[in-house]
Formats: C-alpha cells, structure tokens, sequence
C-alpha cells in the first residue's frame, strides 16, 4: 500500500522558513518523480517544485530561488526546503509521486503552511 505522509507544516512569520519532509513508503522510491504542489482557498492545486530519481529539479516562478527541493533515496524522503516566506505562500502543501515508468501518481494528505505575522 503506497503512502505518503508529510510533516513539517506550521505557522511562520512573513521572512520566516520552513521545511517540508515526506515520508514515502509501500513505492519503489527510485524510480518515482516526487513533488511538491500546494494548493490555497479559492484557487487551484500549482506545482512547487519537483524532482525526478536522478535529481532533476523543477520549480513555480513563484518560488525559484526561495524554495528547494531535495531527496534521500536511501530514506525514502523528500524535502521542500522554504525561505523568505511571503503571505501568499500561506496553502496546504501536497507530497506527490509519480512512476516514471507508468506515469502513476499518488498523494499526501497534505501539510497546511501558514505564513503571518
């Protein structure tokens, strides 16, 4: 059974920094595409940034040179590393992983982050 659980989610003040962690398990981490997406009222799910099993990233405009992404294949765990966060980060933050070779996807349930002063 796949899961994804995410943790690190809170409130921070506006400059502040959070990281984001997910844990994966019942998935064959190595060959997943993991990422983050996030999703604030009112609006649609955007992604955030993403990485592929080799370590290639991909990042919203939004969130380049604030935000990073990593993983530890070894621990089965992706990163979102968040700085210089601003109010409109304020969403919950979805875990994501993607089978490269089937494309299948699966979801966290989600990790609200809240950025105010």
């Amino acid at each position: 059974q796949v899961r994804l659980v995410e943790s690190g989610g809170g409130l921070v003040q506006p400059g502040g920094s959070l990281r984001l962690s997910c844990a994966a398990s019942g998935v064959m981490f190595s060959i997943y595409a993991m990422g983050w997406y996030r999703q604030a009222p009112g609006k649609q799910r955007e992604l955030v940034a993403s990485i592929t099993s080799n370590g290639s990233t991909n990042y919203g405009d939004s969130v380049k040179g604030r935000f990073t992404i990593s993983r530890d294949n070894a621990k089965n765990l992706v990163y979102l590393e968040m700085n210089s966060l601003k109010h409109e980060d304020t969403a919950v933050y979805y875990c994501n992983a993607r089978n490269q070779l089937s494309a299948r996807e699966y979801w966290g349930q989600g990790t609200q982050v809240t950025v105010s002063s």
